[in-house]
């Protein structure tokens, strides 16, 4: 096999895949800005969701490298947290922002992201009938089926038992970082 023939396909792949990379890199560097807007919007979004009784959200705050907000009243009380914590769900990891109050209950969840999941199963962690069941639980939740029953638990999911793990770890991370918080559930908030 002569050089030219191995040497002129090589070249003409290398250039496409160089034009190729090149294109992609423009594309992120133009919408980057956009969609960090729109993720931000979205947080803000769920945690007004989580909250929707805060007047405002305190600034971004750390614990054990996770980050959380209060939310506050309109006094500037702090009436809970939000938490945005992953666990691993069946096909990847699923997100959530969890809203907890100063007594350590959950007020509410709000699912960030469960893309990876099955649609029509996985996917159905996004109903209201499903996150509702995680208000006003507090310590470790567990996660019941069909074959057996979890003491503080919530009813999994149909045919989704390993995405109903996912969002329960996700809570239940969130908890815990809500007992690591400074004065975490006393009465100063």
């Amino acid at each position: 096999m002569s050089t030219k023939k191995i040497l002129l396909p090589a070249i003409a792949l290398f250039a496409i895949c160089l034009v190729a990379t090149l294109l992609l890199a423009l594309t992120n560097q133009v919408t980057k800005e956009r969609i960090d807007t729109i993720a931000r919007e979205s947080e803000n979004a769920a945690r007004s969701a989580v909250f929707p009784e805060a007047a405002t959200f305190s600034d971004e705050k750390t614990v054990s490298a996770y980050t959380y907000y209060e939310a506050l009243d309109g006094s500037g009380n702090t009436i809970g947290y939000t938490f945005t914590t992953s666990a691993k769900g069946y096909g990847g990891d699923v997100s959530v922002m969890t809203g907890v109050r100063r007594d350590g209950t959950v007020r509410a969840i709000e699912i960030l992201d469960v893309s990876d999941e099955t649609p029509g199963l996985g996917q159905n962690a996004k109903q209201d009938k499903f996150k509702d069941q995680f208000a006003d639980k507090q310590g470790e939740i567990g996660v019941s089926t069909a074959s057996k029953s979890a003491e503080n638990g919530i009813d999994a999911l149909t045919g989704a038992t390993y995405t109903s793990r996912g969002v329960t770890d996700a809570v239940n991370l969130a908890l815990k970082l809500f007992a690591q918080i400074p004065k975490g559930g006393s009465a100063n908030g």
